[in-house]
């Protein structure tokens, strides 16, 4: 049954809740004994140094491909062979990961709570890029209603699937949702699936949860 009265801010987790890699080179270089200045893709900080996150927002290759690259390629710089993610991100994150989540996700969460929203997040790789343990050092992560990840699921966004285990998980309408999304096609997915839907700039975090909030709100 779908529950009219409520309303629901479902999240991304990296670049949205999270900050994303580009944002943290200075944390990511002083974990791995790195110079300064070592690391120079800046993706959507500035495209003309990364050409890879030029083929990733082409489609040419998937978000997945584009980490692992740079996860081989960083792991060559301290002699490490990491081919998957959840290494890679484990040493540039270091031991206190609450670093590298964005003040103004706290801020709207705790604010959509407050007002009695429902909190979920749809992510397609929190475990798969992060590692299990990456949650239980987060506490804020218990005031989410539901928690969907694809690294289990094998369903990813933008496929219609995934959304329906959002609504399906809250028994809410998608048009009661609040999406937000770093990726335009994960955003074009939620749109077609009926729900009001931000896309998300990394590089202005704070207009961006302000504008979903007003959604949520509305």
């Amino acid at each position: 049954m779908v529950d009219m009265t409520q309303r629901a801010l479902v999240l991304d987790f990296g670049g949205v809740i999270s900050k994303t890699l580009f944002e943290t080179h200075d944390l990511s270089e002083e974990a791995l004994g790195l110079a300064p200045g070592t690391l120079t893709w800046r993706g959507p900080f500035d495209v003309s140094t990364d050409p890879l996150w030029s083929d990733m927002q082409a489609g040419r290759i998937s978000e997945r491909d584009y980490w692992t690259t740079r996860a081989r390629e960083t792991g060559s710089l301290v002699g490490k062979e990491w081919d998957t993610l959840p290494p890679f991100l484990s040493a540039v994150r270091g031991d206190d990961p609450s670093q590298v989540i964005r003040p103004e996700a706290l801020a709207a969460i705790a604010t959509a709570k407050k007002a009695g929203h429902r909190l979920a997040i749809l992510s397609n790789e929190l475990d798969l890029f992060y590692g299990k343990e990456f949650r239980d050092r987060l506490p804020f992560l218990a005031d989410f209603d539901l928690i969907v990840d694809a690294t289990y699921t094998q369903i990813l966004k933008p496929d219609p699937r995934a959304f329906d285990f959002i609504t399906d998980g809250l028994a809410i309408s998608a048009a009661d949702c609040v999406f937000v999304d770093d990726q335009l096609k994960n955003i074009r997915g939620g749109q077609a699936v009926g729900m009001t839907c931000v896309h998300f700039d990394v590089t202005q975090p704070a207009e961006s949860y302000e504008r979903a909030l007003t959604h949520l709100s509305a």
